[in-house]
């Protein structure tokens, strides 16, 4: 399917649930469009599975034999007519497929029942949602559904209400998708398409789970790039790529793209979100993607408490380090650092960040997961680069040591949940050159009523200036060294180094003083000149 194609069923999708929500707020309406969406996936992907695994005893899908059975779908009838085979089948695709689902909690079957309006579909959808999240998958899936409530009183007053609601809700969406190709890329894309217009409508709420598609490219394409000489291009394998506020997943799903497009491989996607909706996302958006449970891992829990066991290994020799590191935490986020916190093997070489700002801790605890050979890529806001204090402090050592790669000033307004303009800073251990690349893509950017956005030739010429580190280009970038950063106290404000205004014109006021003298006479010759014809003809000089 093309991406045309792919946009198209994602606005489909949209316009459904614009229509469909009515007066509930679109957060909630996320929450049941994107798991119907994700169960379409699930079944669709098992059925395919099933078909291979059983082979010629896969029943026909001639509808009137299956009708005459009492049942919806082939897998169905071949349940009730294999009743001893049922256990080895779920052991099979266990291993094949990774989960197992119930036929009657099939979306063919759940998509049946809402056609005919049967009022058991309710009961139905939260037994199946119940069954796949506590039983269909390893207990890495548990509580997948947890947030999803069928019987919250915004789908209805009454049972038979919120019944019928579903039964609306889950038609249109068959409909919806019945005339497009809904592959693993193309229903994956659908689903991000809709989060992204989720995130639009959320306001500052979408801060916690959307980095815009244009802002996400960026830094996936530069941790894919070779950490120690970017100018020879992409990697082609990452071991380990870690985003440790991953929100839905989308800048891990990029990375993850980058790679592949580049013939290369990932071996295992790492996660973590504090918000459990946004987590139920991320570990939806993978599946969707076609990605299998052992080749990512998401955890839910708090990243400045370092709550995820396998990033708390005391011995140096055992800690887990990570190729690629991208992150887009929250803004400026007020934390309780406690006396513990100042010992803890994240922030003791560098200090606590603030109370009044975690923006520091946040990348203090990648940075020290980051490989020897890794690319770290976060998203801050402008008042890292300059604020004072404890800050001040953090940025100088990881200056002095060489650790600060480049930094990216992006335009203003690119995000749906700030309007202020933010930075991307690179970090590095690897690092070989002793300078700063500084990039001032300020002002340039593609105006947008709400939102700015940036174009693919805006992305390009970032991605490229960082890979090939010129020395300087005119009102654009410049690589700084280490002794003027140090003369301006470490301040790594970008208008310092780098100005997108044009210099001022030099004006000689003699000159002008000059020319202007000169106008004068000119006027005064020719006024003269006027009136000696104004004379000549009888007339009134001027």
């Amino acid at each position: 399917m093309t991406q045309k194609d792919q946009q198209k069923l994602g606005k489909a999708l949209w316009d459904i649930a614009n229509e469909l929500r009515g007066a509930m707020n679109a957060d909630d309406f996320r929450d049941y469009m994107l798991s119907f969406l994700f169960l379409r996936y699930l079944s669709s992907n098992y059925e395919e599975a099933a078909k291979k695994e059983l082979g010629s005893d896969y029943p026909k899908t001639d509808l009137n034999i299956i009708s005459e059975f009492g049942v919806t779908t082939p897998l169905q009838l071949w349940y009730e007519s294999n009743n001893d085979d049922i256990d080895e089948f779920e052991k099979q695709m266990r291993r094949k497929v990774h989960y197992v689902i119930k036929p009657q909690y099939l979306w063919s079957n759940i998509t049946e029942m809402a056609r005919t309006q049967d009022d058991e579909l309710l009961p139905t959808l939260n037994k199946g949602f119940k069954y796949i999240q506590d039983e269909s998958f390893d207990s890495a899936f548990q509580g997948l559904f947890s947030e999803i409530n069928l019987n919250s009183d915004k789908l209805g007053k009454t049972n038979t209400d919120r019944n019928k609601t579903l039964c609306n809700i889950i038609q249109k969406i068959s409909e919806g998708i019945a005339d497009f190709t809904t592959d693993t890329d193309t229903l994956g894309d659908a689903y991000e398409y809709l989060i992204g217009q989720f995130a639009a409508g959320s306001g500052k709420k979408a801060g916690e789970f959307y980095t815009p598609q244009e802002i996400s490219t960026i830094l996936s394409e530069i941790v894919t790039l070779d950490s120690q000489d970017p100018s020879s291009g992409r990697k082609d394998k990452l071991d380990k790529v870690l985003d440790f506020a991953c929100g839905s997943g989308s800048l891990l799903l990029n990375v993850r793209n980058q790679i592949r497009n580049a013939k290369g491989a990932v071996n295992k996607i790492y996660g973590q979100e504090k918000n459990i909706t946004t987590y139920n996302l991320a570990r939806m958006n993978m599946l969707l993607h076609g990605m299998k449970d052992t080749e990512f891992e998401i955890f839910h829990g708090d990243t400045l408490l370092n709550h995820w066991d396998i990033l708390n290994e005391m011995n140096p020799s055992k800690k887990v380090e990570f190729d690629a590191i991208v992150a887009n935490p929250p803004f400026s986020l007020r934390w309780e650092p406690n006396d513990t916190m100042a010992e803890d093997f994240r922030f003791k070489s560098h200090g606590l960040a603030p109370k009044s700002a975690a923006d520091f801790a946040f990348l203090l605890h990648g940075f020290h997961f980051l490989s020897a050979e890794g690319t770290m890529a976060i998203i801050l806001p402008h008042g890292v680069l300059f604020r004072g204090g404890a800050e001040e402090r953090i940025r100088t050592k990881l200056l002095k040591d060489n650790h600060i790669d480049t930094v990216i000033g992006l335009p203003s307004n690119l995000f749906y949940s700030t309007g202020i303009p933010v930075c991307i800073l690179i970090l590095k251990k690897c690092k070989k050159y002793d300078d700063v690349l500084f990039i001032n893509a300020s002002e340039h950017y593609k105006p947008g009523k709400r939102q700015n956005s940036l174009e693919p030739a805006h992305i390009r010429r970032i991605v490229e200036t960082y890979q090939f580190r010129p020395d300087h280009i005119e009102r654009y970038a410049r690589r700084v060294y280490m002794d003027e950063i140090e003369k301006n106290n470490f301040n790594l404000n970008i208008s310092r180094y780098v100005s997108p205004a044009e210099d001022d014109i030099q004006i000689d006021l003699n000159e002008i003083n000059n020319k202007l003298e000169d106008i004068n006479k000119k006027i005064l010759t020719s006024t003269n000149k006027h009136n000696e014809f104004l004379k000549e003809l009888g007339l009134k000089k001027i």
